[in-house]
């Protein structure tokens, strides 16, 4: 196993770390599918999971990639992991009411919540 040498700035190099010109870019926003009038239905699973919610999301119409960008997005606003698997965004935890909010906002008008 080869150890690497700490990098070390000149002080020119190290103030300019702190000037927020020379920050990266920040990452561009996940697209997310215009297929808008998709009948998203939003469940709450506890089934097969050792005791443990999950929220099912089904219903996407639309390319396999988006519903993995969309799947992608949801994960990451509300903090958790989760999956996309045949057709279905699988979030962890009892995210629902935060994953209506974030459906509403992205033009889903026709998401709704099902089951338990």
């Amino acid at each position: 196993m080869e150890t690497k040498k700490p990098t070390t700035l000149d002080w020119d190099s190290f103030r300019s770390l702190g000037n927020p010109e020379n920050a990266p870019e920040e990452p561009s926003e996940i697209k997310v599918s215009k297929h808008l009038s998709s009948h998203l239905r939003v469940f709450i699973e506890k089934k097969q999971r050792g005791g443990k919610e999950a929220i099912i999301i089904k219903g996407f119409e639309g390319p396999e990639e988006e519903l993995e960008s969309l799947g992608k997005l949801i994960k990451q606003k509300c903090g958790v992991g989760g999956s996309v698997k045949e057709g279905e965004i699988i979030i962890q935890g009892n995210h629902r009411e935060k994953i209506m909010v974030i459906l509403k906002d992205l033009g889903y008008k026709n998401a709704k919540k099902a089951g338990g």
